[in-house]
């Protein structure tokens, strides 16, 4: 029994439809007819009902199907590892990070602990912070980074790193020498600050805000790369960004 006639199988078993599979698989029709035949003969059963260019699943088929996807899957899984044994890795972590701490700290981690585990195999996953503590007690991720400190004491925590309030501005056209001094109340009721890209203090800070600068103008922008590039982009925009975050392990 040849793999790929049980990647052909699984794939029209989901499809039901020869063609289809076809264009997902990128090979010819024919060719998917062939692999359905040989896997059949190899069986020595029907697996597919074919009628009036039509095909349906036998009960057969329906009962191969999820077993066969098994056995691809494991035998995926297999290869993979394989593959990264043979680049010296000896254990595998899902990491869960979120947005903030991706654009921001995640190459600084990576480089240390990649430094400190070469036989430690990453995978990223970037998620709202909101999701990740769930992840990790759930065992779905090894580890998580976020900017939301865990609720009770069944995960170990650690801060990795802390960074003070910033404000920026967009790039004007002076030099740090000759340019006018920027002030901060100015800035604030004469441009749109960016709010809400972090999940914790921006309900306090708001209030703070309103109470010395009155009439200041806020946009809410979720995600801290987009806020950062609308500043980029000369909108005449400002934000304020927090970076602190802390990692915990199921």
């Amino acid at each position: 029994m040849e793999v790929q006639c049980l990647r052909t199988f699984v794939d029209v078993a989901e499809t039901v439809n020869f063609r289809m599979t076809s264009e997902r698989l990128m090979m010819s029709q024919p060719s998917v007819a062939v692999h359905i035949r040989l896997l059949e003969e190899s069986l020595g059963l029907s697996l597919f009902k074919r009628s009036h260019n039509r095909v349906s699943l036998t009960e057969e088929g329906r009962h191969f199907k999820d077993k066969a996807a098994q056995v691809l899957e494991q035998l995926d899984d297999s290869v993979e590892e394989l593959h990264s044994f043979a680049q010296g890795y000896r254990e595998k972590w899902i990491l869960a990070i979120s947005p903030l701490m991706a654009e921001t700290i995640l190459p600084y981690v990576l480089k240390l602990f990649i430094g400190q585990h070469p036989e430690v195999e990453l995978v990223i996953r970037v998620e709202e912070s909101e999701k990740i503590q769930a992840l990790v007690e759930s065992e779905q991720v090894t580890a998580g980074i976020s900017v939301l400190p865990p609720l009770g004491r069944a995960i170990a925590q650690r801060v990795v790193y802390e960074d003070p309030l910033l404000f920026i501005l967009p790039r004007d056209t002076c030099d740090d020498e000759n340019g006018p001094v920027v002030s901060v109340g100015w800035a604030l009721r004469n441009s749109i600050l960016f709010t809400h890209h972090h999940p914790v203090f921006w309900e306090e800070l708001l209030g703070k805000l309103r109470l010395h600068v009155p009439g200041i103008r806020t946009m809410k922008v979720m995600q801290a790369h987009i806020a950062k590039r609308f500043i980029q982009e000369g909108l005449g925009s400002l934000v304020f960004a927090k970076v602190d975050g802390s990692a915990g392990v199921g």
